[in-house]
């Protein structure tokens, strides 16, 4: 079987020279290329496959930003290891952790750059990206690092924003009707959409005063925080669909009306009205008064020293109005039937679909 290509970039000759002659003794795992321009990588990189790229990022002539950006255009498979000098182990961790590119900081200790080669090229598991995941967070580094000045423009289908660098400090950002600090979180946080590279380009003002790294680390956690969000809405609608179809077959039993499930905090959760009686029936109303009858019912049950509750039923003349709370769940299942049910199927029907409901909700 034939042997990886590892690739290494830096304008330095000293360093790729030392590099290549500590490495020479893996060789029977991988095949060492060291170059020291971006021009020469490309050329070689016509020439063979190569598994992983090592470059630094500041680099005369073509920037290592280009020469990243270039890899991602034609060998999207490439993993790439960035060597710089971050300054922040914090910043550099969450780097690590992130991106599609891994980080190792100048100077280093010569073991460390070569384990993190051999998990590359034996596809140990923890460093699984490929350039062709480059995110917008990359890029932001990249421009940073590189300590240059750029504009970077991001689309999505329905906003714009940009983002200015001045020798590597982000100084400005502006998106529809912000600017600074808040612009820039609100970009990093998209997902998806498309970038452009305005070189060069500088800011007509300066609005961001904070370091780039700080920024990044708040940046980051924002968009953790938006994804956790959006998860968490995910999982509603989920829960929802699941609960609407049981609703849907429980509908169907003889005499039932009305179907209301409440979340835990004692909110409507998922409705369903037997379709004889949307006339009859104003719903947002008696989802008011449930509410309001729930909280009358903690009181209550405060003042008897009752805690776990399980059902409430009332029989009426017409019908019957039952409230149950599922078993493993604060949520509660609002029931209304008329006379023409008989209740006690009622009942075995019931606890069947709270089974199912709450199977759904767990």
């Amino acid at each position: 079987m034939s042997l990886k290509n590892v690739l290494v970039v830096d304008d330095e000759e000293d360093l790729t020279w030392s590099i290549a002659k500590h490495l020479s003794k893996d060789k029977e795992h991988y095949n060492l290329h060291a170059v020291n321009s971006a021009a020469d990588a490309l050329a070689l990189l016509k020439t063979i496959s190569v598994e992983l790229v090592i470059s630094d990022i500041r680099m005369p002539e073509i920037s290592g930003l280009d020469l990243l950006l270039k890899i991602r255009e034609l060998y999207p498979s490439t993993k790439v290891i960035i060597m710089t000098a971050y300054g922040s182990s914090e910043i550099q961790e969450e780097a690590n952790r992130r991106g599609c590119f891994k980080y190792i900081e100048k100077p280093f200790e010569i073991n460390k750059l070569r384990q993190m080669i051999l998990d590359t090229v034996k596809e140990k598991k923890g460093f699984e990206g490929r350039i062709s995941d480059f995110q917008l967070s990359d890029l932001i580094q990249m421009n940073c690092l590189g300590r240059l000045t750029n504009a970077i423009t991001v689309e999505t289908m329905e906003k714009k924003g940009i983002i200015y660098f001045e020798d590597g400090n982000i100084i400005h950002s502006t998106v529809g009707d912000l600017d600074g600090e808040e612009a820039f979180y609100e970009i990093i946080c998209w997902q998806g959409g498309s970038f452009a590279i305005n070189k060069g380009a500088k800011a007509d003002q300066e609005t961001i005063m904070k370091g780039w790294q700080s920024l990044m680390l708040e940046g980051l956690r924002r968009n953790d925080e938006k994804r956790e969000t959006e998860e968490v809405l995910d999982s509603d609608e989920i829960k929802k669909q699941q609960v609407d179809e049981i609703f849907s077959k429980f509908i169907e039993t003889k005499g039932v009306h009305l179907l209301i499930l409440f979340d835990k905090t004692g909110k409507p959760f998922v409705t369903k009205l037997n379709k004889q009686f949307e006339e009859k029936y104003d719903v947002d109303n008696i989802k008011e008064q449930i509410e309001n009858l729930i909280k009358q019912e903690k009181k209550l049950s405060s003042l008897l020293n009752l805690s776990t509750k399980k059902e409430i039923t009332i029989e009426y003349d017409e019908g019957l109005l039952k409230i149950t709370w599922l078993a493993e769940a604060q949520d509660f299942l609002l029931l209304l039937a008329d006379h023409t049910s008989n209740f006690g199927l009622l009942r075995i029907e019931t606890k069947k679909y709270l089974k199912a409901l709450n199977t759904s909700i767990n």
